[in-house]
């Protein structure tokens, strides 16, 4: 029996390697992920918006937009190249729990406190994010690290220049 979103989201962020099983088979736990997504960045636009930031919709949307890219190209990277076996929806959903400590980013707003939240979670979400990888592909941690970096910079680089280009018109 699958368990709630909550209880998944709370496995994920505990680095438990049976929730990144159970959601990589659960074919029905996509739309779950997409609401772990969105939910991961409604909380760091509010952490955003409390430290005077702003643009709530794009970063949602961004967000989304991100996390369908690098998913693509973590599965391009961890098949082709190091050889794992995955589905393209199998990546999406452990990625998309594995953004679960995202929520926590709502907290970055807080004097002081703020900074090391962000800290804290950046590297929270790339311990979990290394797990999704490996237990989607089914590779070893050291591959699933190559494969987080390489589909990070592959996938933060178009961004990248497209955010300047946005910027400079």
């Amino acid at each position: 029996m699958a368990r709630s979103i909550t209880d998944r989201m709370i496995g994920a962020a505990s680095l438990d390697v049976a929730t990144y099983e159970e959601v990589e088979h659960d074919t029905t736990a996509t739309g779950q992920a997409a609401i772990v997504v969105i939910v991961a960045a409604i909380a760091s636009a509010v952490g955003a918006w409390g430290t005077g930031g702003s643009g709530v919709l794009g970063m949602l949307l961004a967000t989304l937009i991100g996390w369908l890219l690098w998913s693509g190209v973590t599965y391009f990277i961890g098949t082709r190249i190091f050889k794992g076996t995955a589905t393209w929806g199998e990546l999406l959903r452990t990625i998309g729990f594995a953004q679960a400590p995202g929520v926590l980013l709502a907290l970055a707003f807080l004097p002081v406190l703020g900074g090391l939240v962000r800290f804290a979670v950046s590297i929270w979400l790339l311990a979990t994010v290394i797990i999704a990888i490996r237990q989607a592909l089914d590779v070893t941690t050291g591959k699933a690290v190559l494969t987080a970096i390489l589909g990070w910079l592959l996938a933060i680089i178009p961004a990248a220049i497209l955010s300047a280009r946005l910027w400079v018109r």
